[in-house]
């Protein structure tokens, strides 16, 4: 494969965005290399623009459930773009995709749209310290809930792949309200309670963590979250921006039969659109704004488009929930595959993995926690992404990061990938 154009238009982008990019992971940093320009994606595939064809486990970093451009999404909107493409104004749009969010998760009594992962969890906290009335939160260390200030504290994703778990720009004013629990450890988290009894306002997690790879919540762990937090009157959030109608109809919370007080939800829910959404018990979310005190507002909260778009791809997951099924047993078929290839290669490194998200990290320890998942070998996973690469397979450019199987994956990409894998293995194993 060649990547001239690619390459090209790298040179032309790092003149006029930071780093060449819009978002860091796409950088290509801890991978090396020069990052791959996207022309177009179908199906399993996406094409970049020297015209290399790639079995694509990205999805837009999870969203394209169905694959890319699913004729049914690209339907709607189609539809919805004749009739205008952003009012500012209410929509029967916005009233049937909350409905039928409400609908597939039980928790969700209210919900407000916004336009990312990020706004909704930014102002999940606001709400839960609006109507808690106190100020403190707790994450876990390696969790990542978007660039909002507060969050940028010992965060996963972009954040731990580059090093900077806490970010420059981010006062002591607003860090030392933010308290660092570790994941899976319920001792961490009842520590930091008693040393701030009264003054927890939220406690937000990832119940399967994505964004220092694949790591989930052992269920005893959200069970006695889930305790604490009634026992404390803390509100308790699940992030489910990358787990929400993708592990599950219902999200993680389906999974573990666990109800959190809020949930935030990400582009899924806008057919792979921007957009996000934040939602949960009436008695919280009645505050927001305008029929409580707590203000949060977006102009092109619940657009057309992603309204569209979102009610076609989650009216398809009401009707068609054997999806699942399917996602499972081909996120299993790959994972034997995986498991199978690094036998003959006598290497115990761990594969995790909840339906159809998955990580294969090169350690050989079991990955619990952050510090567990540290433990890989980052310049062994940098040989192994530019392999696959050469041959056709498009993973996430970071070691800690989830990789994402779709209904549009078939075997036939299944064992493409497979055999890159071997021929991979051979080369950066030797």
């Amino acid at each position: 494969m060649n990547f001239v154009k690619s390459e090209l238009l790298y040179q032309r982008a790092i003149k006029i965005l930071p780093g060449g990019v819009n978002s860091p992971v796409r950088a290509f940093k801890s991978v090396g290399g020069t990052p791959i320009f996207i022309q177009k994606g179908h199906g399993s595939k996406i094409y970049d623009v020297d015209g290399n064809e790639f079995v694509d486990y990205i999805g837009s970093w999870g969203p394209h459930l169905f694959g890319h451009n699913p004729s049914f999404i690209k339907d709607a909107l189609l539809e919805a773009v004749q009739n205008g493409t952003s009012f500012g104004t209410p929509t029967e749009l916005e009233i049937k995709v909350a409905e039928l969010v409400k609908e597939l998760v039980p928790s969700i009594e209210l919900i407000r749209f916004v336009n990312s992962g990020t706004e909704a969890t930014m102002s999940a906290i606001r709400v839960a310290r609006g109507f808690t009335k106190r100020n403190k939160i707790i994450k876990f260390e390696g969790c990542y809930h978007g660039h909002a200030d507060f969050f940028l504290i010992k965060a996963g994703s972009g954040a731990l792949t580059f090093g900077i778990p806490t970010s420059p720009g981010v006062t002591e004013g607003i860090a030392k309200d933010t308290l660092v629990a570790d994941f899976n450890k319920i001792d961490s988290v009842k520590n930091l309670i008693q040393k701030n009894k009264n003054d927890i306002a939220a406690i937000i997690i990832e119940p399967i963590a994505g964004n220092m790879g694949v790591v989930p919540a052992e269920k005893t762990f959200l069970q006695e979250l889930r305790q604490i937090c009634d026992e404390e009157k803390i509100v308790l959030i699940f992030d489910e921006v990358m787990t929400g109608f993708r592990v599950a109809k219902g999200g993680a919370q389906e999974i573990y039969n666990i109800q959190p007080d809020l949930t935030t939800f990400g582009k899924i829910i806008g057919g792979g659109l921007p957009v996000g959404a934040y939602g949960g018990k009436k008695e919280i979310m009645s505050l927001v704004s305008p029929s409580g005190p707590i203000y949060q507002a977006g102009t092109l909260s619940g657009n057309p488009l992603a309204m569209a778009a979102g009610y076609a791809a989650l009216n398809y997951i009401k009707t068609h929930p054997e999806i699942y099924d399917d996602l499972e047993n081909k996120s299993q078929y790959l994972e034997s595959g995986m498991i199978n290839n690094l036998r003959m290669f006598n290497k115990k490194f761990r594969i995790n993995r909840v339906g159809s998200m998955i990580t294969l990290f090169f350690t050989e320890d079991e990955v619990k926690t952050y510090n567990d998942a540290i433990k890989s070998n980052t310049n062994l996973f940098s040989k192994y992404f530019q392999n696959m690469l050469k041959r056709g397979i498009y993973l996430p450019p970071a070691q800690f990061e989830a990789f994402f199987i779709s209904t549009a994956h078939s075997f036939e990409d299944f064992e493409k990938t497979l055999n890159a894998q071997r021929e991979t293995f051979k080369i950066i194993f030797e």
